[in-house]
């Protein structure tokens, strides 16, 4: 049970490990691109290569959908960001349980998006986390573990991706030695929220110092991205650089002198385009989109819209 690319690795490891998958649960098809044409889920695509049979009940908490779920005996459902909550009936299904691959060190970031929240909240570490699933969200007990560092410079989607390997090679050690580990549950004393993300998320506020702002840009992708405004209109940060001071301010950002406001530009000059933030320190805006634009090097950005220093975004 799952649906986005970030599924396929366990889905195709499960396959490649010689287990029977006798069906693949996933989100409907949906409008996608221009055209608005329908699109099916990255695990459907992969679940029809390999002649699987696919199912996309629009809503899961119905008869029909149980009736179908339990239609034939199963030993495990693997979930993994299948996007549904698992009602009770289907839980109490598998012979030996529902097992979510769960992209976060449990009982850390319990929830829609841990891994954009690890990288905002500037975790040194993730990891991915086995777990049998129950009512709560992300509460079950935890089979095994594997820790991995953050880059420094590591993006959500980087992460994720890498993740979800980790998360199928983990899955494939579950399976195998199921009957010997002993889940054990969580400690409830160390349990953080990855709450789904909103649009507002992204919102830049420019009082907060520069690596705030830069995990953000980094965390935030691929939505609802690190966001500001330049003229009136939307300027999506893709990548960017923290320092501790105000660059190219001089004797301005010295002790006694007064911080120049957050979200005023400060160098645009060449390739380097400087924005003061809180705190003192400045960030450097690698590449950026504006409103209706495609994505843009710092130099490029400068040049088009003609940016000046003392500007202020947002």
């Amino acid at each position: 049970m799952g649906t986005p690319e970030s599924a396929v690795p366990t889905l195709r490891r499960c396959v490649e490990d010689g287990h029977e998958v006798l069906g693949v649960w996933t989100q409907p098809d949906r409008p996608s691109g221009r055209g608005n044409r329908l699109k099916a889920p990255p695990v459907k695509e992969y679940a029809l290569s390999q002649g699987l049979a696919v199912h996309q009940p629009s809503k899961i908490r119905t008869e029909e959908a149980h009736a179908l779920f339990i239609s034939r005996e199963f030993d495990a459902a693997v979930v993994v960001a299948y996007g549904r909550i698992l009602p009770p009936s289907f839980l109490r299904a598998p012979l030996k349980g529902c097992v979510n691959v769960h992209f976060s060190l449990l009982p850390k970031y319990r929830g829609a998006a841990p891994v954009n929240w690890a990288i905002v909240r500037g975790e040194r570490e993730t990891g991915v986390t086995t777990m049998l699933m129950d009512e709560g969200l992300d509460t079950g007990p935890v089979l095994l573990q594997r820790a991995t560092p953050i880059g420094a410079s590591e993006t959500a989607p980087q992460l994720l991706e890498r993740l979800s390997h980790e998360g199928a090679d983990l899955l494939s050690e579950t399976l195998a030695h199921f009957d010997s580990i002993e889940p054990r549950a969580q400690s409830e004393g160390d349990t953080t929220l990855a709450p789904i993300l909103r649009r507002e998320d992204g919102l830049v506020d420019w009082s907060l110092d520069a690596f705030q702002i830069e995990r953000r840009v980094r965390g935030f992708q691929p939505w609802p991205n690190a966001h500001t405004t330049h003229n009136a209109r939307r300027l999506i940060l893709w990548s960017a650089e923290a320092s501790g001071r105000e660059a190219g301010l001089g004797d301005a950002a010295s002790p006694g002198k007064t911080a120049t406001a957050g979200g005023t530009i400060v160098v645009a000059r060449g390739d380097e385009l400087f924005v003061a933030c809180g705190g003192g320190t400045t960030l450097k805006v690698l590449e950026l989109q504006p409103e209706g634009k495609q994505r843009l090097r710092a130099r490029d950005f400068i040049n088009g819209s003609r940016v000046q220093a003392g500007e202020s975004l947002g």
